[in-house]
């Protein structure tokens, strides 16, 4: 029998109060060791949606896409949006199934999941009416965005001279894990304060936006917050620069073959 599931069909469940087979009380799924791999869970539902914490945020009713991933992760998805969420619960977090209370029953909620944060008491409340399709599948060990040469480069020798954005800063990590993806280059400036790096080789407002996206997750977690961003490219376009400091953004141009140790500032003409 898998442990994370009394039907022992696999790691996920769920109660139904329609449904006598299973026991009453409520399965925890908990986030997975390190190193261990659950599977993604996906389910079409109709569902209604609350973020209850530091920020309170309410989806009505409407059919959405739930996504449950084998870091702990939940991301509400619409039809629309691009690949953002309409709201998420990032790792560690833990998810709680239950049967709705009787209040909610006759409301026509089926089964109610609760995702409740590790590290705050963030929860992501979600009230599903109706499933339409679920499925699991374990996606193996990815083995991450391999960028091209020049934007891989620029990241690694940011990293290791990262005093180039200015005295005091000291590097957190690179590639720092989010929900919506990775973060180039995490680091903290002289004065203890966090910082988010977005690194490409030419700069766009596509950048600048998916910064943001970072940005506004970042800034969910106390343990960093507040966070402020950095957009650097070897050229960044006049529009993106606009966007950015519209937002806040720092720009920062690098000059790649300086820091390469390529280019001989003293031999230059102009």
């Amino acid at each position: 029998m898998h442990p994370f599931c009394p039907s022992g069909t696999g790691r996920y469940c769920s109660l139904s109060a329609k449904s006598g087979a299973l026991p009453p009380a409520p399965v925890v799924i908990p986030a997975p060791a390190p190193g261990s791999v659950y599977g993604v869970r996906l389910v079409i539902a109709r569902c209604s949606v609350d973020y209850v914490g530091r920020l309170k945020a309410h989806l009505p009713l409407a059919t959405r896409l739930l996504l449950v991933k084998a870091d702990g992760s939940v991301l509400v998805h619409s039809d629309g949006g691009s690949y953002k969420p309409l709201n998420w619960m990032s790792p560690p977090a833990t998810l709680r199934v239950t049967s709705p209370e009787d209040v909610d029953l006759e409301l026509g909620v089926a089964e109610q999941w609760t995702v409740q944060s590790a590290k705050t008491d963030d929860r992501l409340i979600i009230n599903i009416h109706e499933k339409l399709s679920e499925t699991s599948h374990d996606l193996g060990v990815d083995p991450g965005l391999i960028k091209d040469g020049v934007e891989a480069d620029l990241q690694r020798l940011l990293a290791d001279q990262i005093e180039t954005l200015g005295t005091g800063y000291s590097l957190i990590r690179r590639e720092y894990f989010t929900a919506i993806g990775p973060v180039d280059i995490l680091a903290r400036d002289g004065d203890g304060a966090t910082v988010a790096i977005e690194l490409k080789r030419r700069g766009d407002i596509d950048g600048v936006e998916q910064l943001t996206r970072y940005l506004e997750l970042l800034n969910r977690d106390p343990l960093l917050a507040p966070v402020r961003g950095i957009f650097a490219a070897q050229q960044i376009k006049p529009q993106a620069k606009v966007l950015a400091n519209d937002r806040g953004i720092d720009c920062v141009t690098l000059d790649y073959d300086a820091m390469r140790g390529v280019d001989d500032s003293e031999s230059r003409l102009f």
